[in-house]
């Protein structure tokens, strides 16, 4: 059963779906997918046993789990109780401090009327971040060079994070200007057994949104895999975590390591996990929120081949701004190792009013050399007319020296788009 706004009417996901039923109905079509009671209304109606929050609007909302499961529907995802936990940001750190895991030098309270922010800025030392607690999507981040900056900094990552989460809570953060963002899948059950799924290479990114994943990581040895991998499942037992979610971590150039933030979600990118691992993760997540136990041991888990995954947008590949507008043509090669997740066909309209994300194209192959040109092959056949999208940038990168060695981080999308000096 399927949900839809009333501008989506005649989308494909509508059209797969057994039943489908308008969200409630507001002024911007988007916001009906943030309407809790009428969602978890349409779902008691409906009766359904269970909602899955996808990875997008309510998917990490507490009050969202919490109204699910209030009404007799299973929320296919951690409980409330481990969503808000994580929910904060700044105090997901500390959580995560006191297990022992590796975490940023930053500030440790809130920021509101604190009068010594000047001197907690130079005790991390310049650059640092200034983050929303309470943000995502890279909304009320920015990033301070010098303390000439700090206080314009914080009025505007407030003001970004007042309109966006309902709160001004900020905090600081050491800046790593060429790290790397790395993270790792994990699962747990309602019994309290958790595994890992190994991690994912996420740094191709703009304005901290991720375009292109990998996984295993380039350039990444044995043991720092098993480090990085032992802290996610440190975390995750540490907050009693249940269903998939990620630990999050940036990587510095020296190759250590330090936890960024958890997704008590499934991640656009799961896909790339479950082809190198052969499990599918959104069987799992209703598995275990059905109740069963785990049928999978960390033994188990033995990734085969390379996985590469591109996120196709409507947006200029150049600015990185929206291209709404009429797909007159779409059509992307098919065939072994391709795995192509698209809710858009040929003759849709795509709205301004959602994330400008189309769709996603997956590779598996032997290798990683292999995977990228099975990747480049598969972009340079594909025919997507009547809108721009980020295609030629996505050929740009995977073509690029940095890259193809795989010691990119997160300034390749800055370094590929900066105009010629």
């Amino acid at each position: 059963m399927a949900v839809y706004s009333r501008i989506e009417k005649s989308s494909l996901h509508v059209e797969m779906a057994d039943e489908a039923y308008p969200v409630p109905e507001h002024e911007m079509p988007g916001y009906g997918y943030l309407d809790i009671a009428g969602l978890v209304a349409i779902g008691a109606k409906a009766g359904v046993d269970a909602i899955h929050p996808g990875y997008g609007f309510l998917s990490e909302n507490p009050n969202f789990a919490r109204a699910s499961v209030e009404a007799g529907i299973a929320f296919i995802g951690p409980p409330a109780e481990v969503i808000s936990s994580m929910a904060n940001k700044r105090e997901a750190r500390e959580t995560l401090r006191g297990l022992g895991v590796p975490v940023l030098s930053g500030t440790s309270g809130s920021l509101d009327g604190s009068a010594d922010i000047e001197e907690q800025a130079q005790a991390i030392g310049y650059p640092v971040m200034v983050k929303a607690s309470e943000g995502g999507g890279g909304i009320g981040l920015g990033i301070i060079p010098g303390p000439e900056r700090l206080s314009r900094a914080l009025r505007r990552a407030g003001s970004a994070s007042n309109r966006a989460f309902g709160s001004d809570d900020l905090y600081l953060e050491k800046y790593i200007p060429d790290a790397r963002h790395v993270e790792v899948q994990v699962l747990g059950d309602k019994h309290g057994n958790v595994i890992h799924l190994f991690e994912r290479e996420c740094s191709v990114q703009r304005r901290h949104q991720k375009l292109i994943e990998e996984t295993p990581a380039p350039l990444f040895s044995n043991s720092q895999r098993a480090a990085i991998t032992e802290a996610a499942l440190t975390a995750a037992r540490g907050i009693g975590y249940q269903n998939a979610g990620t630990f999050e971590f940036l990587v510095d150039p020296d190759g250590k390591f330090y936890f960024l933030e958890t997704n008590t979600r499934l991640q656009v990118e799961h896909g790339i996990t479950e082809m190198t691992t052969g499990f599918d993760l959104v069987e799992q997540q209703i598995r275990v929120a059905s109740g069963e136990p785990l049928d999978i041991t960390q033994s188990d888990i033995r990734p085969q081949g390379h996985s590469l995954e591109v996120r196709i947008c409507a947006e200029d590949p150049d600015s990185f701004l929206p291209s709404p507008g009429l797909l007159s043509d779409w059509s992307i090669p098919s065939g072994d190792g391709i795995r192509v997740e698209s809710g858009v066909r040929a003759g849709d309209e795509v709205s301004s009013y959602f994330d400008p994300l189309i769709a996603k194209i997956l590779i598996h192959a032997d290798g990683r050399s292999a995977a990228i040109d099975k990747m480049l092959s598969t972009l340079r056949n594909a025919r997507i007319e009547g809108i721009k999208t980020n295609v030629p940038f996505h050929i740009k990168a995977l073509e690029s020296e940095r890259f193809q060695d795989g010691s990119y981080t997160t300034q390749l999308a800055a370094q590929l788009t900066a105009p010629p000096s």
